[in-house]
């Protein structure tokens, strides 16, 4: 076993503005319906983009803002400044969310909102280890503060099947065992510590990726799930919000990538045959041709909504 270092580590005690880009944000307000007032919850609140149009579109709308990483909680906390106690700020998952609110909020939610990309800030900041675009670190950790196990300690420790299991089911990667096994092989020369290791050793050991993709895109993507068990997070939202919703109350979920949305259009789908929920866009809601020019980041976004009958 190789040991690496699970210290923990403060957020940006002085993070600067956001530089994310909401996606959707026309297609979210819509569908939530904030000219509505009432309580409203933006479950991932970023950079705040999303929950600063929420909170413009009434002077009824009060608001509280969650977020796992202390950092972008900070920037959307300088961002919603101006709307003063109309906004509450929980550093929390948003598994936590139905204990968070408490007995007296639960059925009382008007909107509930989950952007479940990765933002923009995170992507951007190279000591967080997301991106290969640049290098860096082998982190992934959303929140830095509470969590311990980072990419790299996933990778120095994980057993070749694991990891291929990660790389097949989280990151739908057709080479999971060739990437599996690259990894296992190269841990006898060492740990991989930075994001330039693991991107050169995918780019060295699978085809190149099809229409300009990086061919270590599935592994950051299966890794960072990993990490942050963002799956397991997702599923726990999903099986709690139609619960706290108020009569006539809207749940929307931006998702990025297909494991997420086939989830929330299963629980989606199964509120409506219960006869619970109305399905407010079926078929899902995609970025147009201008924002996916404007925002290439939003190319696989899909924006899903529903609302409490």
């Amino acid at each position: 076993m190789i040991l690496v270092s699970r210290h923990l580590e403060p957020p940006n005690p002085s993070p600067q503005p956001s530089r994310h880009q909401p996606v959707l944000l026309e297609e979210t307000v819509r569908l939530l319906a904030p000219e509505r007032g009432g309580f409203f919850v933006d479950a991932t609140v970023g950079g705040g983009g999303h929950a600063e149009a929420l909170l413009a579109a009434s002077p009824e709308v009060r608001l509280l803002a969650l977020d796992r990483d202390a950092t972008a909680l900070e920037r959307a906390r300088m961002r919603l400044e101006r709307f003063g106690d109309r906004v509450e700020f929980v550093h929390a998952p948003f598994s936590a969310l139905a204990s968070l609110l408490g007995p007296e909020r639960v059925g009382a939610v008007d909107g509930l909102l989950a952007d479940v990309g990765v933002s923009s800030d995170q992507l951007d900041e190279r000591q967080r280890g997301f991106s290969f675009q640049q290098d860096g670190p082998l982190d992934m950790r959303m929140d830095r503060t509470t969590q311990k196990t980072s990419a790299a300690v996933l990778l120095a420790n994980a057993g070749e099947d694991e990891l291929e299991t990660w790389l097949r089911e989280y990151g739908e990667e057709r080479w999971s065992r060739r990437i599996a096994h690259a990894i296992v092989k190269q841990r006898r020369f060492g740990p991989l510590l930075r994001t330039s290791q693991l991107a050169d050793l995918v780019a060295r050991t699978v085809p190149g990726g099809r229409g300009g993709i990086h061919p270590a895109t599935r592994t950051f993507q299966a890794l960072r799930i990993v990490v942050n068990r963002e799956l397991d997070e997702l599923d726990a939202l999903l099986e709690q919000a139609p619960e706290l919703l108020a009569r006539d109350g809207r749940f929307a979920v931006i998702s990025f990538h297909s494991l997420e949305d086939r989830r929330v259009k299963e629980a989606f789908r199964a509120e409506v045959r219960g006869g619970r929920a109305e399905d407010l866009a079926p078929r899902g809601v995609v970025p147009s041709a201008a924002e996916k020019r404007a925002n290439p980041r939003s190319r696989s976004a899909r924006l899903r909504a529903l609302r409490r009958l």
